[in-house]
């Protein structure tokens, strides 16, 4: 099946490649290579989000009467092609790419007249309140109580791995609302407009990394009105589904690792090997980053089946393949990453990494981000649903499609 970009679309990716060439500012652009997450650093990454507002281009995925571009699918697979290839920050996920989909989909019409644009705009930032100590995996085990009073629900209970909490401003969340019946069926889907509520109290986490990137977030008695449902109460278990759909799916991540085998064969060209020679030289070097690079452009043609409308990528296990080979590309790069810089990327340089510092890194730029990369990269397989549990989902998606 031929899913290669024709030449009507070259016109379109010069016009995507002129701005960003000159848009990004330079701290916007440091950001971008010294991005080790999901997450990029938030003030460059929202700074870049309002610049690219500003030209309409923020959310090239959402319907163009909510402030997206009215691009094909092929455009956007274009636009995040060049981003990557820039090596620009990738805009945060919680809002464009999760909550905001989300409301387009299910909200009220209040509800999207009220959030969209914020979100848009970049003026509000969405945490995710889902896993709890005792729910990460098995996330329908929940017992953050909401309690119905009035107008009102009153919060108690906790929320961990709530990333950026500590930044955030608003939360959507999932509370258990009823304890009778199946542990599905008794979660509610809420929106906070706030996160500083009296009886709030968000406690960064300080990751293997480093970087207090995840946080604890506790309610005590926490009043918040009911106008933040989105679907009845009861039913936030389909709404829930129904964001992980966007949440997995995700957006174009092959180019970005495609950019980090790039970066890996240049890295290995000044690398010593333990045999003599250059590592990018030995044979098993090559063998081994040869078979992760044919690997991510299988992936790569996954991804642009699913841009190109293929029966095999557009029913229900399409997330959760999707996130399963991402997730775990995304690790093998890192260990990759840290198998050609070595000794050079044990020491934790968090000065060096922050956007702006005049911290000269110790090595190379390329030194300095592995160990990070791959220390954050743990958590792929687990977040958005273990990659266990998302082989279940497939199964059973591709079972019942062929009963």
């Amino acid at each position: 099946m031929n899913i290669e970009f024709g030449p009507e679309l070259e016109s379109f990716r010069q016009e995507v490649a002129a701005f960003l060439d000159t848009a990004p500012t330079p701290a916007i652009r440091e950001a971008g290579r010294k991005t080790t997450s999901v997450f990029a650093p938030f003030e460059q990454a929202i700074a870049w989000q309002k610049i690219l507002n500003a030209k309409g281009w923020a959310a090239p995925a959402w319907p163009k009467e909510y402030g997206g571009t009215g691009w094909s699918v092929e455009q956007r697979y274009i636009f995040a092609e060049e981003c990557r290839r820039r090596q620009l920050p990738p805009l945060l996920p919680n809002c464009l790419q999760m909550v905001g989909p989300m409301l387009i989909d299910l909200g009220t019409e209040e509800q999207k007249r009220k959030h969209l644009p914020l979100i848009l705009s970049g003026d509000v930032y969405w945490t995710q309140g889902y896993s709890e100590p005792n729910a990460g995996s098995d996330l329908a085990s929940l017992q953050c109580a909401a309690v119905s009073d009035g107008d009102d629900y009153i919060i108690n209970g906790s929320k961990i791995w709530t990333t950026l909490a500590h930044h955030s401003n608003r939360m959507f969340m999932l509370v258990r609302t009823d304890k009778t019946g199946k542990k599905q069926e008794g979660i509610t889907f809420l929106l906070l407009e706030r996160t500083d509520y009296p009886g709030m109290d968000i406690r960064p986490i300080i990751g293997l990394d480093g970087f207090p990137e995840q946080c604890e977030v506790f309610f005590d008695n926490v009043r918040v009105p009911k106008s933040g449902r989105v679907g009845a109460e009861n039913d936030g278990w389909s709404v829930a589904k129904h964001l992980l759909k966007h949440e997995r799916g995700g957006s174009a991540a092959s180019p970005a690792l495609l950019h980090n085998i790039a970066r890996i064969r240049d890295a290995a060209k000044t690398t010593l090997s333990p045999f003599g020679g250059a590592l990018a030289d030995d044979p098993v070097f090559q063998r081994d980053l040869g078979e992760l690079e044919a690997d991510i452009l299988s992936y790569r043609h996954f991804e642009q089946l699913a841009i190109s409308g293929h029966p095999m990528v557009r029913d229900a296990a399409y997330p959760s393949m999707n996130k399963t080979m991402n997730s775990e590309l995304s690790q093998r790069v890192s260990i990759m990453m840290t198998r050609v810089s070595g000794v050079e990327t044990v020491p934790l340089q968090l000065e060096a990494l922050t956007v702006g510092s005049n911290v000269a890194p110790l090595g190379t730029d390329f030194d300095l981000i592995a160990m990070p990369y791959y220390l954050n990269t743990r958590a792929t397989s687990i977040y958005a649903g273990t990659n266990e549990v998302q082989r279940d989902l497939i199964a059973r998606t591709v079972l019942a499609a062929n009963r």
